[in-house]
This record gives structure tokens, sequence and C-alpha cells, in this order.
């Protein structure tokens, strides 16, 4: 490309922004017109007709205002039924998590005393597996006690890092999450980097 037509190029780029301001410009006054017309009486014959055009554009532009906020509105509220739902997710998750704790302690043997020392390290080996998986879904437990609780606060579904609201996919993919994909994956690479993988 020769340096005329970059120059050219450039040159009509600069128009057009300033055409654009121009325009930006004129809305403004356009508003500013139509707000004073608004609050005073018509002073002249003539002038009824840019007032009324005025006016109109306003009227179109607060109508276009409420039907925004009115669809914002509606997905606020399909948003707040996908986090109800979320929350008796949970809740029913942690009856079940409840009930399992219980029927595992229960069920659990309190002497591991056998002849044979192949059936005492089988036998101490399953009980070490089930108090190590109640031992994480405790953990999974706390999570979902604090989830509740951020739903119930308001809190929830805003990411702890960067304060962005989290997707609602990501939300019904994994309700006890804290942060945004972004922030999450931000993450685990820095958990990554410092393990040396």
């Amino acid at each position: 490309m020769t340096k005329k037509t970059t120059a050219k190029k450039s040159t009509a780029k600069k128009a057009k922004t300033a055409k654009k301001a121009k325009t930006a410009a004129k809305t403004a006054k356009a508003v500013k017109k139509s707000s004073k017309a608004a609050s005073a009486k018509p002073a002249a014959k003539g002038t009824g007709k840019k007032k009324s055009a005025t006016s109109s554009a306003v009227k179109k532009t607060s109508v276009a205002k409420k039907t925004s906020s009115a669809k914002k509105q509606a997905s606020l509220s399909q948003r707040d039924k996908v986090i109800q739902k979320i929350k008796q997710d949970l809740m029913s998750q942690r009856e079940s998590l409840l009930k399992e704790a219980e029927e595992t302690l229960s069920s659990l043997p309190t002497e591991l005393n056998f002849p044979d020392m192949g059936d005492q390290a089988t036998a101490e080996t399953d009980r070490n597996f089930m108090l190590r998986l109640r031992d994480r879904e405790r953990m999974l437990l706390k999570k979902i006690e604090e989830t509740i609780e951020r739903i119930d606060s308001e809190h929830f579904g805003i990411c702890l890092e960067c304060g962005n609201e989290i997707g609602i996919k990501r939300l019904e993919a994994r309700p006890v999450t804290t942060l945004c994909i972004d922030c999450k994956t931000k993450q685990e690479e820095e958990e990554r980097i410092a393990e040396g993988g």
C-alpha cells in the first residue's frame, strides 16, 4: 500500500469521526431543546412542529428505555427462578448427605479384630476408605451450607474475585462455586505453575 492511499484512508476515517461527533452534538442539542420545550410553553406558532418532533423523539426514547428495563426484569426473574431451583436442589442434597452419614456411622464396626490378618487388613482398608469418603462429603456439606446462606443473603452468583456475575450455566453445573469461569481458570493456572507443571 502506498503512502497516498494510507493518507487518503486516514483522512476518510477522520472525516467519518468528525461527522459522527457533529451528529452526536446535534442529537444532544435536540434532547436539551426538547426538555426545555417540555417545561416551557411554545413561544411561536412556527416552532410548534419542531418541538413536537423532538418531544416524540423523547417519548420514543423513554418507551425504548421502559422496554429494555422490562426485558431486564424478565431476565432477572428468570435468573431468580433458576437460583431458587438450585437452592431446592442443594437442600435435598444436604438432606441425603446427612442421612448417608448417619447410616455410615451406624454401620461401621467398632472393633476390627479378625483371626486372619488378611481379613483384618481388608476391613481396616474398607473402613478408612468409607471415612475418607464421608470426610469429603463433610467438606461438600459445609460448602452447601455456605451456598444456601449466600442465596438467602442475595450474594449468590457473584464472583468473589472480580465481583462479576457468574454465568447461570456454571451455577447450574456447580452450584457451590464462588468464582466465575475466568477467575477459576486463572486460579488453576496459578496452581499448576506453583506445582511446577
